[in-house]
């Protein structure tokens, strides 16, 4: 893709763990500068990521964010106040499904409700690191019910054998076909949320909301979950982290989220 094709990029969206924060989850100060210097250019900057709207609130203002935000993949679209825009709940059985075959493999499982995060036992792993992630904690239930499952958003199978959770995607992909999406957002996390609900259908919805086409969208990603936005938009750029099979997917590559990749990226390929 020649240098000719980013001139005119109207939308910059990227994701957030591994992408615009570095591994100890730190917004550096060239990454707000970054984001200032797009807006000065005139150019929207938006944010995508599997965590919850409210696992994003600590960054709307460094980064004065002022359109949607597109929280658990784009299951729920929220204002900068955090007032939901538009959600997609996964269809109850597809949820029961896939929890069902989550568990099956041996992983542990999560579920997200717009408003909450439930969990099974307090010290499973991954916990104690994400409530500090996303800066609140999780409420632990017995089981996850068909009355809660009837609200689920998002549903994560967790597991330290990533060779499992990369057979647990493709597993869930081939059971519940269309009926959800699923995709790694971590190497340990696979996500599974209504069939709309992709970084994909993230570039459709902000282009539409802003009245920007996808062809002037640039994205910004690591994990094979962002591939799906990357096949969207106008000019994509994968981290210096991702792995081979996310980076051959890209327009470009940057450099890693802890050598200012983000901020690399938008000084070189969008400004």
């Amino acid at each position: 893709m020649g240098m000719k094709a980013h001139r005119g990029i109207r939308l910059f969206l990227a994701d957030v763990d591994g992408a615009l924060l570095t591994g100890d989850k730190v917004l550096t100060d060239a990454a707000q500068a970054a984001v200032r210097a797009l807006r000065a250019a005139g150019i929207a900057f938006a944010i995508t990521s599997g965590r919850p709207p409210r696992g994003m609130a600590m960054l709307i203002e460094p980064l004065a964010l002022t359109g949607p935000i597109a929280g658990f993949n784009g299951a729920v679209f929220v204002n900068p106040d955090l007032s939901v825009i538009e959600s997609h709940t996964l269809e109850p059985a597809a949820a029961k499904q896939a929890l069902a075959l989550i568990l099956d493999r041996g992983l542990d499982a999560w579920v997200y409700t717009e408003t909450e995060w439930l969990i099974r036992k307090k010290d499973a792993p991954h916990v104690a690191r994400e409530a500090w992630t996303v800066k609140f904690d999780a409420r632990v239930v017995p089981k996850f019910s068909n009355a809660r499952l009837a609200h689920a958003v998002k549903i994560v199978g967790i597991s330290d054998d990533l060779d499992r959770v990369a057979a647990c995607e493709k597993a869930a992909r081939e059971a519940l076909g269309g009926r959800v999406s699923a995709a790694r957002s971590q190497p340990y996390y696979l996500d599974v949320t209504h069939p709309l609900a992709t970084k994909g259908e993230v570039v459709t919805t902000l282009a539409g909301h802003l009245g920007i086409p996808p062809a002037q969208i640039a994205t910004l990603g690591d994990m094979p979950n962002d591939v799906l936005m990357f096949r969207k938009s106008g000019l994509s750029i994968a981290m210096g982290n991702a792995s081979d099979e996310v980076k051959a997917q890209a327009s470009v590559v940057t450099d890693s989220n802890e050598n200012e990749g983000f901020a690399n990226a938008v000084r070189r390929f969008i400004l």
